[in-house]
């Protein structure tokens, strides 16, 4: 599947991670590996309105895609060259750093078979990783923590930062809900805890206040030196960066001690969720795309600065996916419209950085004008499950799919 060759880097050794020591035992019963489980972390990123993929990762040398796109193509002197066939989007550059180190990686052609261009439907598809004539209720990392739960003292299963959309853990994941992430972080607490901007799903710790303090940072701790965007999208990330920092919670609260002694042990979250909307560029897309992956690359950057801070580099594992790509003929209002197969992001310190998947075939679109499928998303998904988590990737995608050759586990 890994479309060319590049130099593996292994994983650091004696990195501190941030989750409970007694893990690993438990990991080590069920006969995953050590360096497997829910203290690794993965960390979604939705590009909420379909990304345009072909002037996100550009074919510049094949010509068909300057004569689909006249007025929006990116220019070849303007664009981040990768190598003699591929290049980014300009804005992108600040993920040059992560590309060098070979910890990036681009997956080329993600979607699935018969797709469907609705925004609802084809969201709901990637959420609970069914076929495209198959409706599932639960999210596919609902069914994953089903399968394995995280240990009971985590805070929560996961956290959605920036949407009021459980996403992947609707329907019986402990979710702690940040619709607004400047409130989690700069507000006074706890006032404010039981305000609508936080909310709770499934009870998660019995109670909002008792969840969510046992992720807010606190003054007692040195605040990150890693410098984060402006922008809502740039506060989610430092909000989720900042859970990491925390340590003790305010003597003042009834339950401080327990809250204490589970922030010590390193108690947490297996997953984050982070939401970059606005990729929904039907009209004048040049301008807004260019915002919008500006703040993805300096979002991306200042996360994996942040993780290295934090020690958490190599124990984070970093994914973009969005509903569908865009189709590669522009329209009349210098835009596009809701497309397919789209390339998607992974990075960390463990990732294989280079190009997967298959990169776009301008010259064989479908009879809707569209890119034939490359990889399915699903083999995303088997990839953190199986060689992430050391889960079970066929019974909870209920279907076997090959994981990539992304990651050194």
């Amino acid at each position: 599947m890994k479309r060319r060759s590049f130099l593996s880097i292994g994983a650091a050794s004696g990195a501190t991670l941030w989750l409970p020591r007694s893990f690993g035992a438990q990991t080590m019963a069920a006969g995953m590996s050590q360096s497997r489980g829910y203290d690794n972390l993965l960390i979604l990123i939705e590009l909420k309105g379909g990304n345009d993929g072909l002037n996100t990762v550009i074919p510049f040398a094949d010509p068909t895609y300057y004569t689909l796109r006249r007025n929006i193509g990116i220019k070849r002197e303007q664009a981040i060259q990768l190598d003699e066939h591929t290049a980014l989007h300009p804005s992108l550059r600040p993920l040059l750093p992560l590309w060098r180190g070979r910890q990036l990686a681009i997956v080329q052609g993600v979607g699935y078979a018969q797709p469907n261009v609705s925004h609802f439907r084809s969201t709901e598809i990637w959420d609970t990783a069914s076929r495209s004539d198959q409706y599932l209720r639960e999210g596919w990392l609902t069914r994953a923590f089903a399968q394995m739960p995280v240990p009971a003292g985590f805070a929560a299963d996961g956290v959605v930062i920036g949407s009021a959309e459980q996403g992947p853990l609707a329907h019986g994941a402990r979710v702690l809900s940040l619709p607004n992430p400047a409130q989690f972080v700069d507000v006074t607490w706890p006032a404010t805890l039981g305000s609508p901007q936080t909310r709770l799903h499934n009870n998660v710790g019995n109670s909002i206040p008792k969840a969510a303090y046992r992720l807010r940072p606190t003054q007692g701790h040195a605040q990150l030196k890693t410098k984060f965007p402006d922008g809502a999208f740039g506060s989610s990330i430092r909000t989720a960066m900042q859970m990491f920092a925390t340590r003790d919670a305010p003597k003042e609260l009834p339950f401080a001690n327990t809250a204490r002694d589970s922030t010590k042990s390193g108690q947490g979250v297996a997953v984050i969720r982070l939401t970059l909307s606005g990729f929904d560029t039907h009209q004048n897309q040049p301008a807004q795309q260019a915002a919008l992956l500006r703040q993805l690359g300096e979002g991306l950057s200042a996360m994996k600065s942040a993780l290295v801070e934090l020690s958490r580099w190599e124990s984070t594992l970093v994914m973009t996916y969005a509903e569908f790509g865009r189709c590669p003929r522009e329209n009349e209002s210098r835009g596009t419209e809701h497309g397919t197969v789209a390339p998607h992001f992974v990075m960390g310190g463990r990732v294989r950085g280079g190009l997967y998947g298959m990169p776009p075939t301008l010259a064989r679109l479908d009879g809707n004008g569209n890119l034939p499928l490359g990889v399915d998303f699903r083999q995303l998904y088997a990839t953190v499950l199986g060689s992430w988590w050391g889960l079970d990737a066929s019974a909870i995608l209920q279907q076997r799919f090959e994981p990539l050759p992304l990651l050194n586990v």
